[in-house]
């Protein structure tokens, strides 16, 4: 399941990968992937699909796979339900560690 955050419900704009957390723009938080992933998050409902980022970690709610921004939510159509289920799809995996050892 899938459910959304933003600026009031996160207690400000800082993200785990220290960018700022903008409610309309296509990002996520997951729990495990890489910063900068790309995962293409599907509405089950619906079929509605959104290709977002990850930015930040969470959800820490059982049973929860990712949390989209608000924006993202109001495009799967999904906001007023606040939660759904869905498919999450990688699509380019970061690899944090690489990028790490580049920069030496």
């Amino acid at each position: 399941k899938a459910s959304w955050y933003g600026i009031r419900c996160n207690g400000g704009t800082a993200t785990a990968s220290g960018e700022r957390l903008q409610n309309h723009a296509a990002t996520a938080a997951h729990k495990t992937l890489p910063m900068g992933t790309k995962v293409r998050v599907t509405n089950l409902n619906n079929g509605k699909s959104e290709i977002v980022k990850i930015n930040d970690r969470g959800p820490y709610i059982k049973g929860r796979i990712i949390d989209v921004t608000e924006g993202v939510a109001q495009r799967l159509d999904f906001f007023k339900r606040g939660i759904v289920k869905v498919k999450v799809e990688v699509l380019e995996k970061h690899e944090e560690a690489a990028e790490e050892d580049s920069k030496d």
